[in-house]
């Protein structure tokens, strides 16, 4: 949009209905944004997300299927490597409830990996 206001006083001598021109300028630039982005989405691969080794894939999308407070102390206990006091200021909660939420969600994730 602010483009087409550039262009627009560019060429305000030009324009004889510069109400007109404004919105022709619009349409315009929004087709050429989205041809552009088309085309590189063509010439782009894909990212690919698979790390291809199931069973990595597999763990990935039983610990995305965990709820958040699940996920987030799993993450920051194996991941970040903090202890259980750390993790509970992080998540605004008691250590007990880190390591029950830890608790929890290994043994959800052994379950649907079983």
């Amino acid at each position: 949009m602010q483009e087409a206001f550039i262009r627009l006083q560019e060429n305000w001598h030009r324009a004889e209905n510069p109400a007109g021109y404004l919105r022709a300028m619009v349409t315009n630039l929004c087709r050429t944004h989205v041809r552009r982005r088309d085309h590189e989405r063509r010439l782009d691969p894909p990212i690919q997300l698979v790390a291809f080794q199931p069973e990595i894939d597999e763990t990935w999308a039983a610990v995305c299927r965990l709820p958040f407070r699940q996920r987030a102390a799993l993450a920051l206990r194996f991941y970040e490597d903090l202890d259980e006091a750390e993790i509970a200021r992080i998540l605004g909660c008691r250590p007990g409830t880190v390591k029950s939420t830890i608790h929890r969600g290994l043994a959800r994730l052994r379950r649907e990996m079983s």
